[in-house]
């Protein structure tokens, strides 16, 4: 009899949920031997948009789709699911500062965190919804309290790794595919450090394949920094398709072992790696041995060039933590 795999979506009527949705279903992400149920949670007002989204789950005819559970209640989202995958969270405003988000999308965390009690003993938690390290702190906080461990979350740093990825192989005029070892370091903003001088393509170092030293530590950096900017720039509307794409090459990742000697990049709770702050949320090179179990890739190693740019973002989620202190009490 084929396994079921109960997956949460957040914010599920949104574009990422709506890019998302389909390829969970189709059976792609955990195998064509799994069926999947979908817990579906929005906030009150958008259900009748997230009921359209569950009408065209219907119309595609998903042989492996089990069932599509619509709430605005997480407790009721969140009730016995293996994975959650927390996209929603209030986008920032016109005028907003980062510090008011942080504070806006807190209390949802909060919520969320403690109702994932609720969840399967073998729950796993991506957190999409920016600010994500900060969101992912304060929802495994209150979650940790319950008895999750915390090392069941994580921030989603694989759109930055993706974005990375394939800006050297666009320089190295190779296919994505021959780039590994690539590593995003710190926040999911613009602070974070893509780190090209321990990535590899065809497994060789990148400063040896593509050179242009310059080009790597200024250039490429900003680029994948500012990605995100772009994108809302050309497109008139942030990233979506590329962000599911990416949360959902997180969850196979997880998912399935990771190729020997390739890492991918994740958000996890730092305990002091790499001179890392504890506490904080930190995005590292990973490695998964299946089924949700993972470690922390040690001995990758940094530059004075890389520590600068490590510190820069190590400060900037220190701040962050300083400004929803109070909720994670």
């Amino acid at each position: 009899m084929a396994r079921t795999v109960k997956v949460a979506v957040t914010g599920a009527a949104g574009q990422i949920g709506y890019a998302l949705l389909p390829r969970l279903a189709s059976g792609e992400i955990f195998g064509h031997d799994t069926r999947v149920a979908l817990h579906l949670l929005e906030i009150t007002p958008a259900l009748s948009a997230l009921n359209g989204v569950v009408m065209e789950l219907q119309d595609c005819a998903f042989p492996l789709l089990d069932k599509v559970v619509v709430t605005d209640k997480a407790e009721e989202a969140f009730e016995g699911i293996n994975w959650a995958l927390l996209v929603g969270s209030k986008p920032r405003g016109k005028g907003m500062e980062r510090k008011d988000l942080i504070r806006d999308n807190g209390p949802i965390f909060v919520g969320q965190g403690k109702a994932l009690a609720k969840a399967a003993s073998d729950l796993q938690v991506l957190v999409v919804g920016n600010p994500a390290n900060t969101n992912c702190l304060i929802a495994m906080t209150h979650a940790h309290r319950a008895g999750i461990p915390r090392e069941r979350f994580a921030a989603m740093t694989r759109l930055d790794q993706n974005r990375a990825a394939s800006q050297l192989a666009d320089k190295a005029g190779v296919r994505v595919g021959a780039v590994t070892n690539m590593t995003i370091w710190g926040n999911h903003s613009a602070t974070q450090y893509p780190d090209a001088e321990n990535a590899r393509i065809n497994g060789k170092p990148v400063p040896e394949v593509i050179g242009h030293a310059a080009w790597l530590r200024e250039e490429f950096i900003q680029t994948v920094q500012q990605r995100g900017a772009a994108v809302i720039a050309a497109r008139g509307l942030s990233s979506a398709a590329s962000a599911a794409n990416a949360a959902l090459d997180h969850v196979m990742s997880m998912e399935r072992p990771t190729a020997e000697g390739d890492w991918f990049s994740a958000g996890v709770y730092s305990e002091g790696a790499y001179g890392i702050q504890a506490g904080l949320m930190f995005s590292v090179p990973v490695q998964s041995q299946g089924k949700g179990n993972w470690s922390r890739v040690e001995g990758v190693k940094l530059s004075d060039f890389a520590r600068e740019k490590i510190k820069v973002t190590e400060d900037e989620l220190k701040e962050e933590k300083a400004v929803i202190e109070d909720l994670l009490k």
